[in-house]
């Protein structure tokens, strides 16, 4: 027995396949959740619709969605980038914090500019600190082997340290007294909000912004094609002469400066200073951002926000069925777990992927045969 499989199905399912493992990772992940809660004797489906009211239920749910996803998408990219060489970078959260902090500082070494000079500024310096930080993981991993994901987890660390180091000691402000931080920006150089009715800061659009120009950059460019090669084998992108070590710190510079305005926005237009709320966990939540999306830069947008409207809903869950707050963290590590475990996917994926491509390109070949 034969089925005809039209040449447009068989290459919309050439496409949508990469997606399967993370679709498999969340249907197993509500799986267990469902399971988590049953054990509590929660309501299952309440706490369901509770999650979807917390994150697109109204407009004050919409806003504090995308006030969590605009800085996931940036601290994604500092993840996705890297790993289009083969590195895997999860030190997203130190990045952040100085680039940050590198934005609060630069209005009070700089002389009195236009708001939006002041702006660029305070992004320049973020973006550079940011991306020297993350730089320097695949500084050691290409030229002493240091293992990047070890490297990039204990820069961090280092980072986290030396912020509050700044904060709490040189760079605090005298009138901080029982909140540490840095001295506040002044009022016109605060970023606002996109309108007087959506009350969302202008780095949600910054981060789309930057996701499509990374989309722009992996997938259409010659340096993106360069990358994926490094990516795929060393080796032959040696013998073919590519700049490896030079590659392969772009793309940490790159990640970095994402993570790092993500921190100047955090900044300029939530906090006003640089002080300890910065550490929020975005460098981390990114993480699970960018695994999700598969390293996607469009796909980390929707995941983003997907992400974000599940971290907005834990008020809610704990309001209602008096669940702590925590629980959607339990979540999201749940997530996390199973994209790493439907991972071992991926091999299949591309072969699927490969047969489904062919099977799309001549009416003639769109025929799969059953035993």
């Amino acid at each position: 027995m034969s089925i005809r499989i039209p040449p447009v199905a068989a290459r919309g399912l050439a496409l949508g396949l990469p997606a399967l493992p993370t679709v498999l990772a969340v249907a197993t992940t509500v799986l267990l959740f469902s399971v988590f809660l049953w054990a509590r004797e929660i309501p299952v489906l309440e706490a369901g619709a509770l999650i979807y009211q917390g994150a697109f239920g109204s407009t004050f749910s919409w806003e504090n969605t995308l006030l969590r996803a605009a800085p996931l998408m940036l601290t994604a990219l500092c993840v996705a980038l890297p790993a289009r060489a083969g590195l895997i970078i999860i030190g997203g959260e130190g990045a952040l914090v100085l680039g940050g902090l590198a934005a609060a500082v630069t209005p009070l070494w700089l002389p009195a500019l236009p708001a939006s000079l002041m702006w660029v500024a305070m992004a320049a310096a973020a973006m550079a600190v940011g991306g020297f930080w993350i730089g320097l993981s695949g500084w050691m991993r290409q030229r002493r082997g240091v293992n990047e994901t070890i490297g990039s987890l204990l820069l961090s660390y280092i980072a986290l340290a030396v912020f509050r180091h700044l904060v709490e000691g040189p760079l605090r402000d005298p009138a901080s007294l029982n909140k540490p931080s840095t001295a506040p920006l002044p009022d016109a150089y605060s970023v606002g909000v996109i309108s007087d009715t959506f009350y969302v800061h202008w780095g949600l659009v910054a981060g789309v912004v930057v996701c499509a120009l990374a989309h722009v950059l992996v997938r259409h460019s010659v340096s993106g094609f360069a990358f994926s090669i490094v990516g795929g084998n060393v080796r032959a992108a040696r013998m073919l002469g590519l700049p490896v070590n030079r590659l392969v710190l772009v793309t940490c510079a790159l990640g970095g400066a994402a993570a790092g305005l993500a921190g100047m926005f955090e900044v300029a237009a939530v906090q006003g200073s640089a002080n300890a709320a910065l550490i929020a966990g975005y460098g981390t939540s990114g993480i699970l951002v960018a695994f999700a999306a598969r390293h996607n830069p469009l796909a980390i947008i929707v995941c983003a926000i997907l992400l974000g409207g599940v971290e907005a809903s834990g008020s809610l869950l704990q309001r209602r069925l008096g669940l702590p707050d925590a629980t959607t963290l339990i979540l999201e590590g749940v997530l996390f777990v199973n994209l790493l475990a439907w991972e071992a996917l991926n091999g299949r994926v591309l072969h699927w992927r490969i047969h489904w491509r062919e099977r799309g390109r001549t009416p003639a070949e769109g025929v799969v045969q059953h035993g």
